[in-house]
């Protein structure tokens, strides 16, 4: 019979999930299962490395801070996708006599159990397009009808009041008084159609509607908000509403939730291609959390506006950096 100790490799070896060691000076000291999957390289060639030597830039600096907050005693739990198959991960303490000794961690592929959150996804979506045509339908009535008939009325009683000027100077004083009503309510239903939908990008451009929504949230966001549109742009008006969705929901988040002093919107046209960063310092969240992160509406929301237009779309953020939304729409070759 095999000791304790070989079982334990055995059942860690053989075992569908991925687990590892990390010494606090960023050694994998054990790795189990299908690391590939989740580092991009077999166990074999991480066990006894050092993360920094062994794996490349990008994902060495995703995972170094989550082995940090390890070290300092938090838990991670996370989901990430890597192609076509999905993964729970879970980062966490090791402790010992002294204290936390290593960042444990568990990867577990989730594929098979997201085909009812795919579903729930195509639903959001399919129940967000036809709330984009209601709105649209509710904006065009107001506009064609309501707006409108506010300003035939307007003219009309313009047309009273100059008739009756020389006869009853007070009752076109109480007529003018209808008409400044009368204007704040166009006003009003003006500040509708456009919350509605912001068909000001197609008719002004994606500065202007940019401009009007940080005008719009200055009555509930105390701190800086700055806007900055590279002025040679010249957008295709899909591409332009597309952006302006994303940084509207981008914004929004940011606002509602970040706790941030700041918030700066850009968007610039490079060799590669066209891009809106939203980017904001608040106090952030680690994006592939699925509880932490919020994946909410706003953030489908996004992914939907972004798929239709084709643009790439990608969240980067941590607790302690803020956060930045990236919309890039790249150049034909």
């Amino acid at each position: 019979m095999e000791d304790s100790g070989s079982l334990a490799e055995l059942l860690l070896e053989q075992s569908p999930a991925c687990q590892w060691l990390v010494s606090a000076g960023g050694v994998f000291e054990r790795i189990y299962g299908d690391a590939a999957s989740v580092f991009g390289k077999p166990a074999a060639e991480l066990a006894g490395k050092a993360i920094a030597s062994v794996l490349n830039q990008e994902t060495s600096k995703v995972w170094m801070p989550r082995f940090a907050r390890a070290f300092a005693g938090d838990s991670l739990t996370l989901r990430e996708r890597r192609g076509e198959t999905s993964w729970y991960i879970t980062v966490f303490p090791v402790k010992s006599e002294g204290g936390v000794a290593y960042a444990g961690g568990l990867a577990r592929e989730s594929t098979t159990f997201n085909t009812a959150e795919r579903e729930l996804r195509r639903t959001v979506m399919g129940a967000l397009k036809a709330q984009e045509f209601e709105r649209a339908m509710v904006a065009k009535f107001l506009h064609d009808s309501v707006g409108q008939n506010l300003t035939a009325l307007g003219l009309q009683l313009d047309l009273v009041r100059m008739d009756i000027e020389a006869v009853s100077p007070e009752t076109c004083g109480r007529i003018l008084e209808i008409q400044q009503v009368l204007g704040t309510m166009m006003e009003q239903v003006r500040g509708y159609c456009y919350e509605l939908n912001p068909s000001a990008v197609e008719r002004a451009g994606l500065r202007s509607a940019l401009d009007r929504m940080a005008e719009r949230l200055h009555g509930r966001f105390p701190g800086t908000l700055r806007v900055n549109v590279d002025p040679s742009l010249k957008l295709d008006p899909d591409l332009s509403k597309a952006l302006f969705h994303i940084a509207q929901e981008a914004v929004e988040n940011s606002v509602q939730h970040s706790s941030c002093s700041t918030i700066e919107i850009a968007v610039k046209s490079t060799r590669t291609g066209t891009f809106l960063e939203v980017r904001d310092n608040g106090r952030g969240f680690e994006p592939a959390d699925p509880i932490g992160g919020c994946r909410g509406l706003g953030l489908l929301s996004m992914e939907h506006y972004a798929a239709q237009a084709g643009l790439d779309l990608r969240i980067i953020s941590s607790p302690k950096t803020g956060t930045l939304v990236r919309a890039t729409a790249q150049e034909d070759a």
